[in-house]
């Protein structure tokens, strides 16, 4: 490994080396703010390498290739091929390090429940990070393996934090779901690495372009067919699409409340990161089967997302089931990339990584406001929700604000996700799609607006005030403005979603 490759890696080594000063702090028993301090004001290291990356990106190749324009949008492999840095995955990692020190800022307070462990919790945060990190920049199937496991038992450990029973319930079942997941997974990779005699995504595309154009039949074959359907099932896991979301409700009400916004929103980035990696890389050759596998999939999401987050009466759980319906309505995007031309090479792609900005901006605020409102009512349960208008006027319009961007309502960032995303789905001919998003997004409105109209029109039941916590009201400010920000003006994130996509195409 030489010192450019180090370079390379900069975002993922700095964030690791934030969390061992993390390590270091917690073990001076120093302030009370001291651990928290040295996590957030760290986390801007590897920001800085991230953006220096993404601004240099096609100023090395231009140096090394004089025919590479300028604005190219191009790979540079690193740790022997295994790895890319490139915009796409410098994309996802903005969205982790974001997640993370928002996260991290919200539970400032939160965390004062289990207090001797403070620093294991920003510790496992950092670290599950950096493994979704790799998982974006992952062009390898081991790689990928690894580093979605890196990514994934910080999370076991986060969700059982809290400690009680539903806890410790949370942690078990995302560990013993999980590993069956991971084993699909591998056993996907293992039965597709059977057929192309290769883990390289690159390398795996020609084989299976060549046993296409040879006509071996729906996804190449039996044994490649299996082999993708088990990854699907696998990767299913991580983004929390139906079947095999069957964790996620349990999960999400478990969890201590900032460990579930950042599985909404990081952990499901990282999954749809390599799903459109591995399958508009190494699947290529098949993107009109998977495209009718997973425009199949988002239908089935959309629905039984919509209709069961109906009859919730805990904030967490019909929350839960909401991801579920976002994760459908991403996959109404991945499902569009078969229409793709020589003139729009990102079609579908482009929309939903713009779909995932706007997602992480929007489930941040919402659960930001619950985790305030929450340390006023103690209480989990929509209803307790009742006066907030009157008793905390700004956390009630943020949480309407999340709530409406949910819902698809303009002028917030949610409207123009969905908007996009299905604009790309009726270029793709997948109107009946189109119009299923439609339904479940008015279906969608019933529990959103409910949780409004309780903090609004019903009465409160108490006007008790808690202490209010700085770090989580920055939180709650700047996801909000964020997405009516993003919603009137959302030029700029879908310029970064265009050309982050350019590099796989």
């Amino acid at each position: 490994m030489t010192p450019h490759d180090l370079y390379l890696l900069s975002p993922e080594i700095s964030l690791a080396a934030v969390a061992f000063m993390v390590v270091l702090a917690d073990a001076l028993n120093g302030p009370r703010k001291l651990v928290p301090s040295v996590a957030v004001v760290g986390l801007a290291i590897p920001l800085f390498f991230t953006v220096l990356l993404w601004g240099e990106i096609a100023d090395w190749w231009s140096l090394l290739d004089p025919q590479v324009g300028e604005k190219a949008d191009v790979s540079i492999p690193t740790l022997y091929g295994t790895l890319a840095v490139d915009r796409f995955a410098l994309f996802f990692k903005f969205i982790f390090i974001g997640s993370v020190g928002l996260v991290l800022m919200s539970s400032y307070g939160y965390v004062e429940r289990f207090s001797e462990r403070r620093g294991e919790f920003h510790v496992l945060i950092m670290f599950s990070a950096v493994g979704m990190m790799l998982m974006a920049a992952g062009t390898e199937l081991i790689t990928l393996y690894v580093a979605l496991e890196l990514s994934t038992l910080p999370l076991v450990a986060l969700a059982a934090f809290g400690g009680d029973r539903r806890s410790s319930e949370a942690g078990l079942k995302y560990l013993v779901l999980g590993a069956i997941a991971s084993a699909i997974l591998l056993y996907g990779m293992t039965l597709t690495f059977a057929f192309t005699g290769s883990t390289n995504l690159e390398s795996m595309a020609v084989v299976i372009g060549n046993a296409a154009t040879s006509g071996a039949g729906d996804f190449g074959g039996p044994l490649l067919a299996v082999g993708i359907v088990l990854m699907v099932a696998g990767f299913g896991f991580k983004i929390a699409a139906v079947p095999f979301q069957g964790w996620v409700p349990d999960v999400y009400e478990g969890s201590p409340v900032p460990v579930t916004a950042f599985l909404s929103v990081a952990s499901k980035a990282a999954g749809f990161a390599v799903i459109i990696r591995v399958f508009s890389t190494a699947f290529q050759p098949l993107e009109v089967d998977w495209a009718i596998l997973f425009a199949v999939i988002a239908a089935i999401s959309m629905t039984i997302g919509n209709l069961v987050a109906i009859a919730q009466t805990n904030i967490k759980r019909m929350l839960a089931y909401s991801t579920i319906a976002h994760a459908g309505y991403m996959l109404v995007g991945l499902a569009a990339v078969a229409s793709r031309t020589e003139d729009d090479v990102s079609l579908g792609s482009e929309t939903l990584l713009f779909y995932l900005g706007a997602y992480a901006v929007t489930n941040l605020a919402a659960f930001f406001a619950v985790i305030a409102i929450m340390d006023r009512t103690r209480s989990e349960l929509i209803d307790s929700f009742a006066g907030m208008g009157k008793r905390a006027p700004w956390l009630a319009l943020a949480l309407t604000i999340a709530l409406l961007s949910l819902t698809g309502i303009p002028p917030t960032v949610g409207f123009m996700a969905k908007l996009f995303v299905f604009g790309a789905a009726i270029k793709a001919d997948l109107a009946w799609l189109v119009a299923l998003g439609a339904v479940n997004s008015v279906v969608s409105a019933y529990f959103y607006l409910r949780v409004i109209r309780v903090m609004y029109l019903a009465e409160p039941k108490d006007d008790e005030r808690s202490v209010r916590v700085i770090p989580l009201d920055i939180s709650v400010a700047v996801t909000a403005v964020a997405v009516v920000a993003l919603g009137v003006w959302p030029q700029g994130l879908l310029e970064v979603a265009n050309r982050a996509v350019q590099t796989i195409f």
